[in-house]
C-alpha cells in the first residue's frame, strides 16, 4: 500500500519572487489526489519539491516518517525509491527504444538479472497496452504511446507514491481519459499514493479521491472531492466551472469593480462561458471491470461522513444523494487505435 505524504507549512520562493507559503496539506496513503490551480500558480514546483529536486525555504514534508528537508543525502536517497514520477513530455531517452527506457531504472538501481528485468518490463508494458512497441524509439511513436511509456517507466520500482505532472499535456482529450483510466486502474490495483498536478477541469472533476487548489500564493482548500465539488468557495467553484465569474483573471486575480461589474452582466442575463454552474458530487471513474475494487473509496467516504455534519445543508444533501446512488453509467472511451467502455460510478 502506498504511504501518508504530509506537508506543513511549507513556503518555496526564487529570488524574491514567493511562489507559495505556508501550503499545508495530507495526501492519504493509497489514495488518488490531484492539485489544482491556474497557469503559473506553482503546481509542478509543489510536486517538485516532493521528491527533493527543489528545496522549500519553510516548513516540513514527511514520507514514511522522514522529513526530507532535515535528513541526509542518503535518507533522500532511500524515500526516493518509494516513488515513481511521470513527467509533462514523457522524459524519454531519445536514443533509447522503449524497452530500455523502461528499463533503465532497474538497470540503474538494482542488481536484477536481465531475464528478471526483462519479465518486469514486458509486465510494465503490457499493463500501459505497450506489448509490440518494445523497439520503437520515442519519436516513432504518439504523444499518447509516449506518456504510456513514461508511466510504464515510473511504475518498474513498483513505486508507493505516483507523481504526475500535468497527464493531458499534449494530449487530446479522449487519451487524457484514457491515460487517466491507466491511472485509477493502477491505484486499484497496488494501492499506491497518486498526487496528479493538473488544471484540467474534467479530469479535476471525474478521477481523484481528493482535491487541493492553489491560488494567490497559497492553498486555497485541500479535502474529498465531495467537500470541494460542493464547495462555494468562489475561487473553486470558478475553476471546476471553468467561468470568468469569480477572483481568477486572465493574467492575476480581478479587483473588486471587475468582479462587481461580471456579476451585474450574470445577474442581467448575460452568458459568462464555462460549464451552467453544475454543483455537486459528479460520478467518479471507477476501476475497469474485473479489477480489485478500489479501498481508497471507502476510505474517502468514511472520512467525509465524519465531517458531513461541519458542511451546508445544500453540500450535506448532495453529498448524501451521491454516496446512496449505486447506479453507474457506461461511457466511451477511445484507445490509440480502438474503442472500449469506462465505467464511471457515483462516489
Amino acid at each position: 500500500m502506498g504511504v501518508e505524504v504530509s506537508v506543513e507549512g511549507l513556503t518555496k520562493s526564487f529570488g524574491s519572487q514567493k511562489i507559495w507559503q505556508d501550503v499545508s496539506l495530507t495526501l492519504p496513503a493509497g489514495e488518488v489526489s490531484a492539485l489544482l490551480g491556474p497557469s503559473g500558480t506553482g503546481k509542478s514546483v509543489f510536486l517538485k519539491s516532493l521528491i527533493g529536486l527543489l528545496r522549500p525555504e519553510e516548513g516540513s514534508i514527511v514520507i514514511d516518517g522522514t522529513d526530507i528537508l532535515q535528513c541526509s543525502s542518503r535518507e533522500l536517497y532511500e524515500i526516493r525509491k518509494l516513488f515513481g514520477v511521470l513527467f509533462q513530455d514523457g522524459a524519454l531517452f531519445g536514443s533509447m527504444n522503449l524497452y530500455d527506457n523502461v528499463a533503465f531504472p532497474l538497470r540503474e538501481h538494482t542488481k536484477k538479472s536481465e531475464s528478471e528485468i526483462r519479465k518486469i518490463v514486458m509486465e510494465k508494458l503490457e499493463l500501459n497496452g505497450l506489448v509490440g512497441a518494445e523497439g520503437k524509439l520515442p519519436g516513432e511513436i504518439s504523444g499518447g504511446m509516449r506518456k504510456r511509456a513514461g508511466l510504464a517507466r515510473a511504475l518498474v520500482l513498483d513505486p508507493q507514491i505516483i507523481l504526475v505532472d500535468e497527464p493531458d499535456s499534449g494530449l487530446d482529450p479522449v487519451r487524457t481519459t484514457y491515460l487517466s483510466q491507466l491511472l485509477i486502474d493502477i491505484n486499484a490495483q497496488i494501492d499506491a499514493t497518486i498526487l496528479i498536478v493538473t488544471h484540467n477541469i474534467n479530469l479535476a472533476r471525474t478521477v481523484p479521491d481528493n482535491l487541493g487548489m492553489l491560488f494567490r500564493k497559497q492553498l486555497v482548500m485541500f479535502g474529498p472531492r465531495e467537500v470541494l465539488l460542493t464547495s462555494d468557495e468562489p475561487v473553486v467553484h470558478q475553476f471546476l466551472n471553468g467561468s470568468k465569474i469569480g477572483p481568477i483573471g486572465m493574467s492575476e486575480e480581478k479587483d473588486d469593480a471587475q468582479m462587481a461589474q461580471e456579476q451585474a452582466l450574470v445577474d442581467a442575463g448575460h452568458h459568462h462561458g464555462g460549464t451552467d454552474d453544475v454543483y455537486g458530487v459528479v460520478p467518479q471513474m471507477q476501476a475497469t471491470p474485473g479489477l480489485p475494487v478500489r479501498q481508497a473509496v471507502g476510505r474517502r467516504q468514511a472520512r467525509v461522513r465524519e465531517i458531513l455534519h461541519t458542511l451546508p445543508i445544500e453540500a450535506q444533501q448532495g453529498i448524501l444523494a451521491s454516496m446512496n446512488d449505486d447506479a453507474t453509467q457506461v461511457i466511451p472511451a477511445y484507445d490509440d487505435g480502438g474503442f472500449e467502455q469506462s465505467t464511471f460510478e457515483r462516489g
